[in-house]
């Protein structure tokens, strides 16, 4: 039981859609990230509008996200190997 409620947490707080772009190495890395900054805001955003973060650390914890977000972003765009540096 305790397990069967566990997943149903884990599947509340943290949803995974599917993906239906093009099946590359570095679109379905990209995705996943995506999904990961969408959550991230997503508490960030709760956490503000419920009054447990204050504006200004709410906005560089988006912004802070975002820059994360546009790094793999880049990475991707001048060809190199979005997976890091293997």
């Amino acid at each position: 039981m305790d397990s069967e409620l566990q997943n149903v947490k884990d599947n509340f707080l943290y949803p995974v859609s599917s993906y239906h772009g093009s099946v590359t190495d570095e679109a379905v890395i990209f995705h996943a990230k995506l999904q990961e900054f969408a959550q991230k805001v997503g508490f960030i955003a709760n956490l503000y509008s419920g009054g447990k973060l204050p504006l200004q650390e709410t906005y560089f914890k988006v912004e802070s996200l975002w820059r994360d977000l546009e790094s793999i972003k880049a990475i991707d765009e001048s060809g190199s190997e979005i997976l890091g540096d293997d």
